[in-house]
């Protein structure tokens, strides 16, 4: 019986790209790599490769950064992507690990309840109990399984781990072993193994990182979108695939709609009008690319189930109410004076307006 999966990992969802790449790739690879570095970047970046293959973008932004990217995995250094949430850190972060390792499961997922044992190891208490410290008795984290494959391990969300769990890290990107000191033993990376950590500066509560952890990672920011046409291409890509995933039953959302709630969320982000004339006050959410793809994806199924399937005004108000309006003080001031001074005077918006309205209230 054939199972339909929710989401596949990068390496099951783009397998075709990732196999006409690694036949097209004549370039050199580092060891235990299943692509070379250009390779690599043309998976994220997208091209065309010499067969007339068409290989899609996965990232839309600065080549620069990816290229920088990319080699910093080809050497023994680790890789922090570091931006506001939503920025992508995540989606590109997966797609590095897919294209170089083919694996982008070994992921430690970063909480404040996170331990030191998700990243270091951890024990088989029943067996520990009837045998002693035994190999057979260790339960071994992803950090240590990406080391003997010469795989990337990934740590999302690094500042929500506590400080003490994260320094578990640092012996094992200075040293590429991890010590088991109950076994008298260690377990040492083979080549291929590196760590990609992803972390942002916004959230409340975050955990900073150590200056002894810092120096063993090289740092990527990623920016927001520069210009509002790339936000809106990301915008459209991902819900185009959002919607292909989730098989709603409604048209492709229009280029429209999109591009009102992108510019919505960067006058709202930038604290001034498109044309620069009207400075505007600004709420304390983050509004990136991936609260704008959610609200159109909310308003797509929205049009599909309780609609005529075409996206229109009304499905994507409540959306944006909820993405703007986190602070249900101080964020309502600011969205009802948006309202009121911008999107009522604008040519065009006034569906747009009316329903937000309506939401609101």
């Amino acid at each position: 019986m054939s199972v339909s999966l929710l989401r596949e990992h990068s390496e099951q969802q783009f397998a075709e790209e990732l196999h006409e790449l690694a036949q097209a790739d004549r370039r050199t690879r580092p060891p235990n790599w299943k692509l070379s570095p250009w390779a690599v970047s043309t998976f994220l970046l997208g091209g065309r490769l010499p067969n007339g293959f068409e290989v899609s973008p996965k990232y839309i932004g600065s080549q620069r950064v990816i290229e920088i990217a990319v080699a910093t995995l080809a050497t023994d250094r680790a890789l922090l992507l570091l931006g506001v949430p939503g920025t992508a850190k995540t989606w590109v972060s997966e797609h590095l690990s897919a294209a170089i390792s083919g694996d982008s499961t070994m992921i430690v997922q970063g909480t404040a309840g996170t331990s030191e044992e998700a990243i270091r190891y951890g024990w088989n208490y029943a067996r520990l109990l009837a045998e002693g410290p035994s190999p057979q008795a260790l339960v071994t984290s992803p950090v240590i399984r990406a080391m003997q494959d010469g795989k990337i391990a990934r740590v999302e969300e690094l500042t929500r781990i506590p400080s003490d769990v994260q320094d578990a890290l640092i012996t094992v990107l200075s040293e590429k072993a991890m010590p088991v000191p109950e076994l008298n033993t260690e377990v040492q990376a083979i080549k291929g193994f590196n760590v990609i950590a992803t972390a942002n500066n916004r959230d409340k509560g975050v955990n900073e990182l150590s200056s002894a952890l810092k120096r063993r990672f090289n740092t990527v920011v990623l920016p927001t979108p520069a210009t509002d046409k790339e936000e809106v291409e990301i915008v459209q890509r991902r819900v185009a695939s959002l919607g292909r995933a989730l098989e709603l039953p409604a048209e492709p959302p229009a280029l429209e709609e999109i591009r009102r709630v992108v510019q919505i969320f960067r006058e709202l982000r930038g604290g001034v009008t498109a044309d620069g004339k009207t400075k505007i006050k600004t709420p304390s959410g983050t509004l990136s690319p991936a609260e704008a793809i959610s609200v159109v994806g909310q308003g797509l199924s929205l049009a599909a189930h309780f609609g005529d399937g075409v996206l229109r005004s009304q499905d994507i108000a409540a959306g944006l109410v909820g993405a703007v309006i986190k602070d249900p003080v101080q964020d309502r001031v600011v969205w009802l004076e948006y309202l009121e001074t911008v999107v009522k005077e604008r040519n065009g918006w006034k569906d747009l307006y009316r329903a937000c309205r309506e939401i609101t209230e």
